[in-house]
């Protein structure tokens, strides 16, 4: 979906977490490629309204919604004020999080259990609602749902998060197996898996210092910055990506 010129209807899409970090860039790299937008966010209120006036001084509309993912009747809520909007043709399934950097047998099980539902149940159920308004089959116009991933799903991340990258890898999987249901649909599903990116992530799980101390780890020699996790993405939503579908691109600095 290239930039549109003037009197041509602006791709409208969806991203969930889409008003801090990698969210937050995803929304303006793809409001300044032509995409009007509605962004998801759970419950800073602060960032979403940055996010919203950052969105809107590129020239593109954008509202936010507020909506706790793993609640089937929210992501139904959210689907149904992106559809006041006009006709959804991009979904970005973005919104996950990390509670806690613990070898899994010190992990409390409830903390497991809200992991597989923000990282894994919850970006099922947003995808199955972007077919459900996208799919030529139910009278959409088509269009592609992009899953942010993580490059953990593959490196299984042993005395950190082993349940969170487990769930990723169920992401990774639900990207391959959708993208081969729906491509008769006209749906185009992708997914991006990030390494160390440079967030807040970190800190607000109780490793500030975790950037720095990776960093040297990563064969590029350093962290990535959410503005290429948010390139890829627009790539990946743009027609010269018409032919990738049921894969996911890592993006990882070479680790």
């Amino acid at each position: 979906m290239s930039r549109p010129s003037s009197g041509e209807t602006r791709p409208l899409t969806l991203v969930t977490g889409g008003t801090r970090g990698i969210g937050a860039a995803i929304a303006a790299r793809l409001a300044g490629a032509g995409h009007d937008l509605v962004l998801g966010y759970r419950s800073d209120v602060d960032a979403a309204a940055a996010t919203v006036a950052r969105v809107r001084a590129l020239g593109a509309s954008a509202d936010a919604v507020r909506a706790d993912l793993t609640r089937a009747a929210d992501v139904d809520a959210l689907f149904a004020a992106a559809a006041k909007c006009g006709q959804l043709t991009g979904v970005v399934n973005n919104a996950g999080a990390t509670y806690e950097f613990a070898p899994l047998a010190a992990t409390p099980v409830e903390s497991v259990e809200r992991t597989i539902a923000v990282n894994l149940t919850a970006p099922l159920l947003v995808a199955r609602a972007g077919v459900l308004a996208m799919s030529t089959e139910f009278g959409g116009a088509g269009g592609v749902i992009v899953n942010i991933s993580s490059g953990a799903a593959t490196l299984g991340s042993p005395g950190e998060y082993v349940h969170y990258a487990a769930a990723k890898a169920g992401l990774d999987t639900m990207t391959r197996g959708l993208g081969l249901e729906v491509a008769a649909a006209g749906i185009r599903v992708v997914g991006v898996a990030p390494g160390l990116i440079d967030t807040d992530l970190h800190a607000t799980t109780g490793d500030p210092g975790r950037v720095a101390r990776m960093a040297p780890q990563i064969p590029l020699g350093r962290a990535g910055a959410p503005d290429e996790i948010a390139g890829t993405v627009a790539w990946l939503m743009s027609d010269e990506a018409a032919y990738v579908t049921a894969t996911t691109l890592r993006v990882a600095g070479g680790r």
